[in-house]
């Protein structure tokens, strides 16, 4: 993450999965608890039932009719290849064990960085957002030297401190986005939206930080310019809905949703290959 004073894209291409060049660290470090998202319980640090000896996902191809649909939706940013070939240098958690304990700990840390620097650099692609950009820029800075720390240093870092000092900034810059956008926008900001009757609805420029979108009809729905930061949206129907410019919308949220042909996404993240070819 250098040369941060250009557009961000060289940024966040390196802040995408390369599951290649990993570990299978998501597989390992992480816990999972028997739910509708995981068929079985997991400890942090116990490898999936499912990694294969070269790390990969021995039924990457059935994991939702295999009842591992979380799975298919987690998104770690870039953090795995991050920990895997610049922390611990390429050493592998099964032929060097002694890696495996400190290995585990940083890579939570690594990823919840990582999806920090994510929103960042998509702060500074928005022209709209340029009077927070020498703030944005030095915060993007600062976080990612968290990053390049030994293993001791990454695991030690206080996530929280630099989460809200980084939301502070991104709130600004959302602002600053939906401020430009005209009418009324709607402020549904950690709201219970839980299976709610959006479809049509106009919520350019809306502010939905967190809400519960789970199950909602969003189905031809303006969500131009919506601010989705952390916004819940599992299962939500987005078919035909148009998020061209959304902000803060990541792969796993699309991922986590229903679409269609006629669903428009920003240009950052991919059409979920699930989603059926036509529209509603």
């Amino acid at each position: 993450m250098t040369g941060t004073g250009g557009s961000g894209v060289a940024e966040k291409s390196a802040l995408k999965a390369d599951c290649a060049a990993c570990f299978g660290l998501c597989c390992v470090a992480l816990p999972f608890a028997k739910s509708a998202d995981f068929a079985v319980d997991k400890e942090a640090g116990r490898p999936c039932r499912n990694l294969l000896a070269d790390f990969r996902c021995g039924i990457h191809t059935e994991l939702r009719e295999r009842g591992f649909q979380g799975c298919t939706v987690f998104d770690c940013f870039g953090a795995g290849q991050k920990v895997s070939q610049e922390t611990f240098a390429g050493r592998d958690w099964r032929q060097g064990p002694e890696v495996s304990g400190p290995m585990f700990r940083v890579f939570p840390v690594m990823r919840q960085l990582h999806e920090l620097l994510w929103y960042l650099a998509e702060a500074l692609e928005m022209p709209a957002a340029a009077p927070v950009h020498p703030e944005i820029r030095e915060a993007l800075d600062e976080t990612d030297a968290l990053t390049r720390g030994g293993p001791d240093e990454v695991a030690a870092v206080d996530v929280a401190a630099v989460r809200e000092k980084v939301n502070v900034l991104l709130l600004r810059a959302s602002e600053e986005v939906r401020g430009k956008v005209p009418g009324r926008k709607r402020n549904h900001r950690g709201a219970d939206l839980i299976g709610a009757r959006l479809r049509g609805a106009d919520l350019r420029g809306a502010n939905l930080r967190g809400a519960y979108l789970i199950a909602a009809d969003l189905r031809k729905a303006d969500l131009r310019a919506a601010d989705l930061i952390g916004a819940d949206l599992r299962d939500a129907d987005l078919s035909g809905a148009d998020l061209t410019g959304a902000l803060f919308l990541t792969q796993a949220q699309a991922d986590s949703a229903r679409g269609d042909a006629a669903t428009r996404l920003p240009g950052a993240i991919a059409t979920p290959a699930r989603w059926t070819s036509a529209p509603s």
